[in-house]
This record gives structure tokens, C-alpha cells and sequence, in this order.
């Protein structure tokens, strides 16, 4: 796993970037949050959805609730990126649009955007 900061101002995003599932559970996701708030001082993590276990996005498992709950509760914001069309559960895209429309977590289709998400929210 490779950590680069993308920093505008005060703003740090802590892009991460891997080949292989980074986040399996909610340690994983409380280790990569811990570990790039003490390493780089960021509040703001960037990842693919690639880098993700699948039962991340299969709501059913509450994986995804009980990860975003920490990162809320941490105040950690977050920004996921990828390609979410194929998914087909309405109750998924509904999660999403709600994410979208609030300030901590982001499901974007590119790096540009998230980047410019996470840097616009305190």
C-alpha cells in the first residue's frame, strides 16, 4: 500500500493506493484511519472501491454502516472512488445519494472529484 498527501492550504487528503483489498473489516478501516492521522496528520482519506471487500457494498453485512460510523465518530472524512453503476440494489444507490449530499463521506466517480470534495468540507 502506498499513502500520498494531496494538500491544499491546511487541507490534507491522504490518497491511498493499492493493488490488493485494504480495507476487510472495520480494523482494517480503523487501522488505516489511525495510521494516516499519526503518520501524515490527515483527517481526509481517498480510496478506490477496488481497495474495498465487496461486502463493503452489499448492505446486508452493516459492514459499510459500522465502518462509516467510526469514520464519522473520528471525525475522519472519506471519499471512495470508482465506478458504482453496477450496482443494482436500489437500497445501495439510495445510501450513496445520501452519503453524497452530506459531509463526511463521498462516492465519486473520479479522483478530481473526491479530491475537490474533501478539500471543500472542513
Amino acid at each position: 500500500m502506498n499513502i500520498t498527501i494531496d494538500q491544499q492550504g491546511s487541507s490534507k487528503v491522504a490518497i491511498i493506493a493499492s493493488n490488493n483489498i485494504v480495507i476487510n473489516n472495520v480494523q482494517d478501516a480503523l487501522d488505516l484511519m489511525a495510521s494516516v492521522n499519526y503518520t501524515d496528520d490527515a483527517h481526509k482519506i481517498l480510496i478506490d472501491k477496488s481497495n474495498l471487500t465487496e461486502d463493503f457494498f452489499e448492505l446486508k453485512t452493516k459492514l459499510a454502516g459500522d465502518i462509516l460510523q467510526k469514520y464519522v465518530n473520528y471525525q475522519v472524512k472519506l471519499a471512495i472512488v470508482g465506478d458504482f453503476d453496477g450496482y443494482n440494489s436500489k437500497s445501495l444507490r439510495d445510501f450513496i445519494y445520501e452519503c453524497n449530499h452530506g459531509k463526511h463521506v463521498f462516492f465519486l466517480k473520479n479522483k478530481e472529484e473526491a479530491l475537490k470534495a474533501l478539500h471543500n468540507i472542513d
